[in-house]
């Protein structure tokens, strides 16, 4: 068996568990950066609670997009920790940031959105459908790569970067998110 199957296997076993324990899934939610993300609130709500957090937070509003991620959706959101944008060189946050480079970051942001919910079984799905990858088209309109690596989903960027998913199937109302460990990046 490749480690490919045996992380499909693994992944959807977990979507099974998960899905059989919705019910307490939904009583004690997930946490994220300490706090318990809610799958009554939206993309933005969960996200400004969570301590790990904060700097997508500052980036999403710096670039104008909190009305369009607190929007019906759905959304699926592959959202980088504050560790993921410390990897990026010195100085890249706070330049990114800057009103001038607005369209940049937008267009960075709008990389790690996918629209449509797609939780860890649907990508699962695509990635065993597609071979043992997934294209999954952004809002930005370039595309992800997904694929296992063992029990690890995890993304591949245009420029060849790579992100793993830490957190996996973090319910929003209006969407789901999936908490990464890298910056993922578009031509």
């Amino acid at each position: 068996m490749t480690s490919i199957t045996k992380g499909l296997r693994g992944l959807a076993l977990a979507a099974v568990l998960a899905a059989g324990s919705a019910s307490v899934a939904q009583a004690a939610d997930p946490m994220v950066g300490g706090a318990p993300m809610s799958p009554s609130k939206t993309v933005v709500e969960n996200a400004s609670a969570a301590k790990n957090l904060t700097t997508l937070v500052a980036a999403v509003k710096a670039a104008g997009l909190v009305d369009t991620l607190s929007g019906p959706g759905p959304f699926t959101v592959f959202a980088p920790t504050n560790a993921a944008f410390a990897k990026l060189p010195a100085g890249t946050v706070e330049k990114l940031v800057e009103p001038d480079m607005k369209p940049t970051l937008t267009k960075i942001l709008t990389y790690h959105v996918v629209a449509g919910k797609m939780d860890s079984a649907a990508i699962a799905k695509a990635i065993k459908d597609g071979g043992g990858t997934a294209n999954l088209k952004t809002v930005e309109g370039g595309t992800l790569t997904a694929k296992m690596d063992g029990d690890k989903l995890v993304l591949i960027d245009e420029k060849g970067g790579g992100a793993v998913v830490e957190t996996p199937d973090v319910y929003q109302s209006n969407g789901v998110a999936h908490v990464i460990d890298s910056v993922l990046m578009p031509k």
